[in-house]
C-alpha cells in the first residue's frame, strides 16, 4: 500500500512539473516573440522596415547589423557546440535510415501523427542507403543555402560554390540564379510538398520530365527526403522513388531517421529537470535548441541543416537566411528567391519561429560559431 501511495505521489508531482514547465516555456516563447514582433511587424526595428523610403536608422537596427568582413571563426566554440549537439543526435548516423533498419512490408508510425502509419514499400526499401551517406565525411568549410529573396543581387554564387560541401533546401532552382546562389549541390533536401508546389503534382508528362531533369543535375549528390514526418506526402514520396528508379538517376537518396526527427521536435525540457522524469517518461527526449532556451515549435529546414552540419564541418557559412518582408533599407524581400510565394513570418499558425531562429543564428555569428551572410558577397 505504501509503495502504491509513493508511486502515486511521484506521478502527481511529475504531472504538476510538466504543467508548470509547459506554462514557463509558453511564457518564455511569448516574451521572445514580443521582442521580435509587434502588430505583425518587427517592433525593435519598425523604423527600419515600416517604409521602403526610409534609410536605415541606428535605433533598433543593431541586432540585424553585423560585420562580415571582420568575422573570425571561434574554433573552440564550434567544437563545444558540436559536442553538445552530439548529446542529442549524431548526424553522421541519424541523417538517414539504412537498409538494415527495415524490410519491405514493415509498418512504422509517422513522427508528427503517431495514430497514422506508413508501409515500407519495395521501391522505398530499394533506395535506402546501405550505410549513412555522411559516414566518415569531414569538411573544412560548408555552405548551407537558404531560399530567401535576400540572395537576389547578392553576387554570392562564386563564394557559395567555393566551399567544400554545399547544402541546399527544398530542391530550389539554381541555374537561372547562378550568379547569386551558385550551382554546386552536394546535399539537397526535398519536402514531399515540393512535388505539388513546384512540379504540379506530376499531373502531366511535362511536370515529370521537369522533375527528372532537375534531379539529373544532382549527379552523385545526396537527396534528403523527410518521408516519415506526416501522412499526406506518402504518395509524392512513392512517385519520386518510382521516377528515380525508372530513369536510373544517379542521385543518392537519404531518408532521415525517426531518431533524428524525434530529437529536434516534440515536448522537450531542459537538463535542469530532475532525472527521474526522463526515466519515467523516456519519450520526453531533450532537444538541443530548447535546452539552450530557444523555444521553437519545430526547427525550419535551414536550422535543421545547420544543426546537422555541425557534426562534419569545421566552418559553416549560411546564405539566404532572412525571415523578414523587407531588408534593412526598406526594400521588399521575396520569401523565396525563385517564386512569388507569400508567407506570414509572424503567424501563430506557422510551425516555425523563423525570426527567433534568425536572432539565434545572428548571435552565433557574432560569437564566431558560424558566418551569416545577408548582403552582397565580397568578390575576391
Amino acid at each position: 500500500m505504501r509503495s502504491v501511495r509513493k508511486r502515486w505521489t511521484i506521478c502527481t508531482i511529475s504531472i504538476l512539473l510538466i504543467f508548470y514547465k509547459t506554462k514557463e516555456i509558453a511564457r518564455t516563447e511569448e516574451h521572445q516573440e514580443a521582442q521580435l514582433t509587434g502588430d505583425g511587424e518587427l517592433s525593435l526595428s519598425r523604423s527600419v522596415l515600416n517604409s521602403s523610403d526610409k534609410i536605415i536608422q541606428k535605433s533598433g537596427s543593431s541586432i540585424f547589423q553585423h560585420s562580415v568582413e571582420g568575422w573570425k571563426i571561434n574554433s573552440s566554440l564550434v567544437l563545444e557546440i558540436r559536442k553538445n549537439i552530439l548529446r542529442f543526435l549524431d548526424a553522421e548516423r541519424d541523417v538517414s535510415v539504412v537498409k538494415s533498419s527495415f524490410k519491405p512490408g514493415d509498418i512504422i508510425h509517422y513522427v508528427l501523427d503517431r495514430r497514422r502509419t506508413l508501409n515500407i514499400s519495395q521501391d522505398l526499401h530499394s533506395l535506402l542507403p546501405e550505410v549513412s551517406p555522411m559516414k566518415n565525411r569531414r569538411f573544412k568549410t560548408c555552405a548551407v543555402v537558404g531560399n530567401s529573396g535576400i540572395l537576389l543581387d547578392s553576387e554570392c554564387g562564386k563564394e557559395i560554390d567555393s566551399h567544400d560541401f554545399v547544402i541546399r533546401c527544398n530542391l530550389a532552382p539554381v541555374v537561372e540564379f547562378a550568379a547569386d546562389v551558385g550551382t554546386k549541390s552536394d546535399f539537397i533536401t526535398m519536402n514531399p510538398s515540393v512535388v505539388q508546389r513546384a512540379f504540379g503534382g506530376f499531373r502531366n508528362e511535362s511536370d515529370r520530365e521537369k522533375f527528372v531533369h532537375r534531379l539529373s543535375m544532382l549527379n552523385d549528390s545526396v537527396l534528403w527526403i523527410p518521408a516519415f514526418m506526416v501522412k499526406g506526402g506518402e504518395k509524392h514520396v512513392e512517385w519520386v522513388n518510382a521516377l528515380i528508379l525508372k530513369n536510373k538517376l544517379k542521385v543518392r537518396t537519404a531518408y532521415p531517421s525517426l531518431r533524428l526527427i524525434h530529437a529536434v521536435r516534440g515536448i522537450t525540457f531542459s537538463w535542469i529537470w530532475p532525472l527521474f522524469l526522463f526515466r519515467m517518461y523516456p519519450s520526453l527526449l531533450p532537444r538541443y535548441w530548447l535546452t539552450n532556451k530557444v523555444h521553437i515549435k519545430r526547427p525550419s529546414t535551414g536550422l535543421l541543416m545547420y544543426t546537422l552540419t555541425t557534426r562534419f564541418c569545421d566552418e559553416i557559412h549560411l546564405y539566404g537566411f532572412w525571415p523578414f518582408p523587407k531588408d534593412l533599407y526598406g526594400k521588399p524581400v521575396k520569401y523565396h528567391y525563385y517564386d512569388d510565394l507569400k508567407y506570414r513570418y509572424f503567424s501563430n499558425a506557422s510551425p516555425h519561429r523563423m525570426p527567433l531562429e534568425f536572432k539565434t543564428l545572428h548571435m552565433l555569428h557574432n560569437q564566431g560559431a558560424l558566418k551569416l551572410t545577408t548582403g552582397k558577397c565580397v568578390q575576391q
